[in-house]
């Protein structure tokens, strides 16, 4: 099962995938194999029909099925390194290299291999295989796959997302937040600055307070708070406006994320700065020019994955894999999307994150064959 793991990985990876463009293609060579084997498959696509989710039920149709999911998307390798064709796979050692080897085809490659086995078997509960679209640019697919899979009126017991976590059972992460925020204001000469509005001096206010939330959100950290740092967090990734030393900015953009430790968090910050924009900045911007604005465009809000005590999902995924420890991570994936639509969730796949999003990203073959054995465990379980 190996050996058609890594064959499937490499044909995973000839296709490129990253999240700009389209993953049609992938869909369809999963749903393919998928259709051989006789599973029941679903497609939800994106709103200009470019991009698809792909979920499939191999086993009755009944409630307590778990899921096994993955994100199709990579990211990009423009201005990276590599040694090797980024979309083909190349063999090295014990390793399989390619863009989204680790970041997460492997996982996916394994339970594509897996899944002859689960349809040839009489399962007592149902398998579901969810690999969903633009997960690294906001995570846009999976809420519309979790609708779908809502309205069908599926009730799955667990998921389990295979992100690369060295196969240690994850059981929390912080949220991702992402916001581009605009200004729209006056230009004018720089020898009169009252005369204009400044987008650029507007902005820089907007991320000070954007830095003095982040300190004052420090000393709400959470008892015992599992994560590292163990407060939410907030981070200015770009800033971009003006055309020249002498004009007045009538035009800036700021690139901004926070990452909260849980819902009160996410609350406190977008209720504070959106209401500094709208009390404060906002009626000095159009005191000067009447049509002078401030807009907050969505990236995406994905809420964090929050430990469960007595998660149904952890004591599976610890039972799948032998492992008895539970961890956290400080990266974000679908999971909290998951938990929140009723379903308990952990993270759990081959592969490092410290190997994802680099050149020459790789998968060891140790650990896909430890994921393997995690899903065979889980073959045995749903045929009992």
């Amino acid at each position: 099962m190996l050996d058609e793991s890594c064959a499937i990985l490499s044909d995973l990876i000839g296709i490129p995938t990253v999240s700009a463009d389209s993953n049609l293609e992938l869909i369809a060579y999963a749903n393919e194999r998928l259709d051989r084997i006789g599973a029941r498959t679903h497609l939800t696509l994106n709103p200009e029909g470019t991009k698809a989710n792909l979920f499939a039920t191999i086993g009755p149709d009944v409630d307590g099925g778990v899921i096994l999911s993955g994100h199709t998307d990579v990211v990009p390798v423009e201005g990276q390194d590599w040694t090797t064709d980024p979309f083909q796979a190349h063999r090295a050692g014990d390793r399989i290299h390619g863009r989204g080897a680790c970041d997460m085809k492997g996982f996916i490659a394994c339970s594509l291999a897996m899944a002859s086995e689960f349809a040839a078997a009489k399962l007592q509960r149902p398998l579901h295989l969810a690999f969903t679209y633009d997960e690294e640019v906001g995570c846009m697919g999976a809420p519309v796959l979790i609708e779908a899979l809502r309205e069908s009126g599926r009730r799955p017991s667990v998921c389990i997302i295979g992100e690369p976590t060295g196969m240690k059972v994850i059981e929390g992460h912080k949220g991702c937040f992402e916001y581009t925020t605009r200004f729209e204001g006056l230009e004018g000469h720089g020898s009169v600055p009252d005369r204009g509005v400044n987008a650029v001096e507007y902005a820089v206010r907007y991320v000070s307070e954007l830095m003095r939330t982040s300190d004052d959100l420090k000393p709400r950290a959470p008892a015992a708070s599992p994560f590292d740092p163990p407060w939410s967090t907030i981070s200015v990734g770009r800033m971009e406006g003006g055309i020249a030393h002498n004009v007045i900015p009538n035009r800036c953009a700021v690139d901004w994320e926070f990452r909260p430790v849980n819902r009160a968090d996410a609350d406190y910050v977008r209720t504070r700065i959106r209401d500094y924009a709208e009390q404060d900045l906002l009626p000095r911007m159009q005191a000067v020019h009447a049509d002078a604005s401030i807009r907050l465009e969505i990236v995406g809000e994905v809420g964090g994955l929050e430990p469960m005590t007595e998660s149904e999902a952890v004591a599976l995924a610890r039972a799948l894999t032998g492992g008895n420890a539970v961890d956290v991570v400080s990266f974000g994936t679908e999971a909290g999307l998951f938990q929140e639509a009723g379903i308990p969730t952990v993270v759990c796949g081959p592969g490092y994150i410290d190997q994802a999003h680099k050149p020459d990203e790789y998968v060891d073959l140790a650990q896909l064959g430890q994921c393997l054995a995690m899903i065979r465990n889980l073959h045995a379980r749903l045929a009992a």
